[in-house]
């Protein structure tokens, strides 16, 4: 059963509309298989008295060849509603360009398009950006662009039939109260069935249709080769496909970067920003950069030499990374739930803290500073909040020390807000750092 999840995009879209007024279209960009097109069909069919969906994916050349010629709008509108037999009201109606980056003309005629004003318009796109996509068009200035994430842990919690966890989380965080040992416990295992099924609709739905983490497993994999697939069409040469592949080793490395050399082997500069940029832009993964002065400015002082790579949803991400399996037998699935597996998962808690401060609208940086000759202290994220940084260190075990952190805050006491040491057991104060549950990751 195909079901259609509450997502926290549609109000987003609300917003836009109520605001804008058709002085804007906009893009909602992200991921294959995030939900893009399902929440604006939905939208439009709620919000509008009608509207037409072009899918770029399977539209007939009369439809492609409309986009060619827009000095005569009214011919353009004429055609569109007499191919999809939909009667478009002026201020009343949407078009959807669903997957626009297939027909980048389309994408060229939004600037006149919403200079028209007759109607609103609604873009979504994978792999948007790419260079070949839009090399011989103008991107419109019209254009917003709102990223969409797969669905974040209350959207998930929401599609479990609880509405009310989320909430009561951020009343005892605000409050600085602690839950008790054995409800943090429930509370993390909830958090883990999270980590195992994910955030893509299709994943969810099949893990609600057969409580099954084996079929959730399956259906996975078919997203991920989706994405190999399409990383293989854009660099021919297999070294996108090999990146995006090895981010769970890189990061179970414990190294202080990803190296890409170390996957495929020595590259030149271009090609290794050319190959980056594409994974970026496929919004299936998520960079974290380095700062070289950890101030409020951070991006001024991203280093784009040194970062490290998380997949942009944790449950894909535990997939890959027993991808040498044809499937992740439910055993390795019932011992991850149970926190039992003697994997060390540090790396697997750093990847969902990096999507679930993602989700919630933070860039990702983190920042690293000798110990001593051959060691390094690292702070895994850095939140800016007002004019303090926030530092993080996640833990998945070893939680009475915070030794990088520590040194972190003493090092840069001055431009210190709250300090955070985010690990898997309830909520408490250590002196003036905060330990907060991982479930509490997108309060932060």
């Amino acid at each position: 059963m195909e079901r259609i999840f509450k997502r926290k995009i549609y109000q987003q879209l609300i917003e836009w509309k109520e605001n804008q007024n058709g002085k804007t279209a906009i893009l909602v960009e992200g991921a294959r298989r995030v939900g893009k097109s399902t929440i604006v069909e939905l939208f439009a069919k709620q919000e509008y008295d009608s509207y037409i969906l072009i899918d770029f994916n399977k539209a007939t050349k009369n439809v492609l060849k409309l986009w060619e010629d827009l000095m005569d709008l009214n011919m353009v509108f004429l055609k569109l509603q007499q191919i999809y037999h939909v009667t478009l009201i002026e201020r009343k109606s949407a078009i959807i360009f669903d997957e626009v980056q297939k027909c980048p003309l389309a994408r060229q005629a939004i600037k006149y398009l919403v200079q028209d004003g007759r109607y609103d318009y609604i873009e979504t796109g994978s792999l948007i950006s790419i260079h070949k996509n839009t090399k011989d068009i103008t991107i419109p200035s019209e254009e917003e662009k709102l990223p969409m994430f797969p669905m974040d842990y209350e959207e998930f919690r929401w599609a479990l039939g609880d509405t009310s966890s989320i909430p009561l989380l951020k009343q005892q965080f605000d409050r600085r109260i602690s839950l008790g040992d054995d409800l943090a416990r429930m509370k993390m295992r909830d958090l883990r069935l999270y980590m195992l099924v994910g955030g893509m609709p299709q994943a969810v739905n099949t893990y609600l249709d057969t409580n099954n983490l084996s079929l959730v497993d399956k259906t996975k994999r078919g997203i991920i080769n989706l994405y190999l697939e399409d990383f293989q069409k854009i660099d021919p040469t297999g070294n996108a496909v090999q990146l995006f592949k090895n981010i769970p080793a890189q990061l179970s490395s414990n190294a202080s970067r990803y190296q890409p050399s170390s996957v495929i082997g020595q590259q030149t500069d271009a090609k290794i920003t050319e190959l980056l940029q594409n994974l970026e832009e496929s919004k299936t993964m998520l960079f974290c950069w380095h700062c070289t002065d950890p101030n409020v400015g951070m991006s001024l002082n991203k280093d784009t030499s040194r970062y490290k790579m998380f997949l942009s949803d944790t449950g894909l991400f535990v997939t890959l990374a027993f991808w040498d399996k044809n499937y992740t037998e439910n055993i390795i699935y019932d011992k991850l739930l149970s926190d039992k597996l003697e994997a060390n998962l540090g790396y697997v808690y750093e990847n969902l803290v990096a999507q679930m401060l993602a989700s919630a609208g933070n860039s990702l940086f983190y920042y690293t500073f000798p110990k001593d000759e051959k060691h390094n202290y690292e702070v895994d994220f850095l939140l800016s909040r007002g004019n303090k940084i926030c530092p993080i260190e996640v833990k998945s075990s070893g939680y009475r020390t915070h030794a990088s952190l520590d040194a972190f805050c003493q090092k840069y006491s001055s431009r210190i807000g709250s300090r955070y040491l985010v690990y898997t057991k309830d909520l408490r104060m250590n002196g003036e750092t905060t330990l907060v549950p991982v479930y509490m990751t997108g309060l932060l």
